[in-house]
């Protein structure tokens, strides 16, 4: 789940010699873009990028604490190698002049429009759309085609998470580009340039008259901009840590600003040279006018000097917990719930791999239920070189699934999430965070069981399995997903979690980094659940039995409305969305042995 892009892992010191790109890249980067990491983006997949685009990751994106190592012509000459283009070469658009609505920015309201807020549609984050907003019905499922298609130029991943709000898309990228988008047509009503990779999802909300869009980035900034027209109206940095960063949406709540704060450290932290850890997640509560901060609560204690490792460098702990994922607002309680992620060094804590509810108002901790215990894990345990993994070696079983707080027709509520051990757990949220019932659905891994989330229409959740495993290729020292590994769709009653019905994976072949692993997001509409699949395919559900319906792969070229150059792969990270008559989702995921891809597709119904 951590988009782990370790361009430059594994080096011990700064390089001064002059830029040579082939040996910078052997010594700094080959261990993992060259099999050794199954996250890193392969080789080949940097090609379709644009220099500026790996330069901006290693000096103002996810790369920047690793890229330190390395001096400002030094970057830009791995930039080169990697992509075989020149900074000269130009840089192709995300929103040409022909690509803007006729009346761009254009008028914009919400009332009457329907809506898909933030990454779970609500702040229960169920990821459920009523009949009414979805706008076609689940027997004319199998009837959605593509209506249009939306690139977005040198990307490998479509992480931005879109959401739906007065009749436009709005979605971020990861060369810092959030666009919002007629929904109907795909034209372009405003680009906002937020500096660094957007990935969290957007929520729109009104504060003090105005529509506002709120986001984080890949640097920990939180951004506040006119939903109407891309104007910055705020933006503030949460957290200072090197690598900290923004992956879970901002949730909005009482004239607040709910922020949950990540960071790369748990790849930063493989290198043996690192001080290995001292970066602690947290929530953060701005308010949502002025973006000024009203309270911090971090996960864990502040890290302390622990041991030296075996070359002598210090270790710090504890470290990590970080939040990955969208908080969950609990209006009856006046409670906020987020899952946490492992520890990043030991000692480690009982905060990690946690279910924490915290106090609305001031952020107190109410409660906390840890799910795996003694989890520290970083980049190291996948590599060679292990120096800094801790003792522990993981297992990695941290949260990248949003608690789902959902009201049961009895009235009893549940606070439900899946875990990367491959574990369903449900909490009862009135009685201090009470384990009502555990399912499992998969192995588990670092890759393996859930990964980034369910949906629940109030009487089963739906969830599906990734188990993604990587295999070594018998040449070029690389890796590829395995094509008989991962996968499946599962409905579990939410009284009990007892299995309703449980569908196999469908066999993805032989073609090249393929996998039947279901990693993505699921979304759910009244009689389907819809599940994205690592081998390109989209496919829904029927709620009823779990009988597939629809199926459609978007793993191809795709003439797009704004003219970028784009291809689809596989489905990851954020799940699709709807409403309004239309079914939206990302397509291409390059890390995880994934096919890159860089389009957002709509469909509807009959593609009209």
């Amino acid at each position: 789940m951590k988009q782990l892009w370790l361009i430059l892992a594994g080096s011990a010191g700064l390089i001064a010699q002059p830029p040579n790109a082939e040996t910078l890249f052997t010594q700094g980067c080959a261990q993992c873009h060259e099999g050794q990491l199954d996250r890193a983006p392969s080789r080949e997949n940097f090609k379709q990028m644009s220099p500026q685009g790996v330069l901006a990751a290693m000096e103002t994106g996810p790369m920047v604490s690793m890229a330190v190592r390395f001096n400002q012509p030094q970057r830009r000459a791995i930039a080169e190698y990697l992509t075989a283009k020149s900074f000269a070469t130009p840089v192709e658009a995300v929103a040409s002049p022909k690509a803007m609505c006729a009346d761009a920015p254009g008028t914009f309201t919400t009332a009457g429009v329907a809506t898909w807020m933030g990454w779970g549609q609500n702040t229960s984050n169920t990821r459920f759309q009523d009949a009414a907003a979805v706008g076609f019905s689940a027997a004319e499922v199998p009837r959605l085609k593509l209506k249009w298609a939306f690139g977005f130029p040198g990307e490998l991943t479509r992480q931005g998470a879109p959401v739906l709000a007065g009749g436009r898309l709005f979605v971020g990228s990861g060369d810092g580009k959030v666009v919002s988008l007629d929904a109907k047509t795909g034209c372009v009503r405003w680009v906002y340039d937020a500096g660094t990779g957007v990935r969290s999802a957007i929520s729109i909300a009104q504060v003090q008259g105005r529509n506002v869009a709120f986001f984080g980035d890949g640097r920990a900034f939180a951004h506040a901009i006119d939903a109407a027209t891309g104007k910055e109206l705020w933006k503030v940095k949460v957290d200072d840590f090197p690598s900290a960063g923004i992956t879970g949406g901002l949730v909005f709540y009482k004239n607040r600003i709910y922020v949950p704060v990540k960071s790369g450290e748990e790849a930063t932290g493989g290198v043996p040279t690192y001080e290995c850890c001292k970066f602690r997640g947290s929530l953060v509560a701005l308010e949502a006018a002025t973006g000024k901060q009203i309270w911090k609560t971090y996960t864990i204690s502040e890290p302390e000097p622990t041991e030296k490792n075996k070359i002598g460098t210090q270790l710090w702990g504890p470290s990590g917990a970080p939040i990955w994922s969208t908080p969950a607002i609990d209006a009856k309680r006046n409670a906020v719930y987020v899952t946490t992620g492992d520890n990043y060094s030991e000692p480690t804590s009982n905060m990690s791999d946690a279910f924490i509810a915290m106090d609305a108002d001031s952020g107190k901790i109410l409660w906390s239920r840890q799910m795996t215990a003694n989890d520290a894990y970083t980049s190291a345990c996948r590599l060679p070189d292990k120096t800094n993994c801790p003792s522990v070696n993981g297992p990695d079983f941290d949260f990248g699934a949003s608690p789902i707080l959902v009201t049961q027709a009895n009235g009893k509520r549940l606070i439900v999430a899946g875990q990367k051990s491959g574990m369903v757990h449900a909490l009862d949220p009135d009685q201090g965070g009470e384990l009502v019932w555990s399912t499992r659905v998969g192995i588990g891994g670092t890759m393996g069981g859930v990964q980034w989330g369910s949906a629940s229409d109030g009487t089963n959740v739906y969830v599906a399995n990734s188990d993604i495993l990587r295999i070594m290729l018998p040449f070029a020292n690389n890796t590829d997903a395995d094509p008989k590994r991962g996968g499946g769709m599962y409905a579990l009653r939410l009284a009990d979690g007892k299995q309703v019905w449980f569908t196999p994976p469908v066999p993805c072949g032989n073609k090249p980094r393929c996998s039947p692993a279901q990693s993505a997001a699921v979304t759910a509409i009244p009689g389907v659940a819809f599940s994205g699949s690592i081998d390109g395919h989209l496919r829904a559900y029927a709620a009823a039995d779990g009988k597939i319906i629809w199926d459609v792969d978007t793993a191809a070229d795709h003439a797009t409305v704004n003219g970028v150059t784009a291809h689809g792969g596989s489905l990851d990270g954020a799940g699709p969305i709807v409403g309004g008559g239309l079914l939206y989702v990302n397509s291409g995921y390059s890390a995880a042995g994934g096919m890159p891809g860089n389009v957002l597709l709509a469909f509807s119904v009959d593609g009209k």
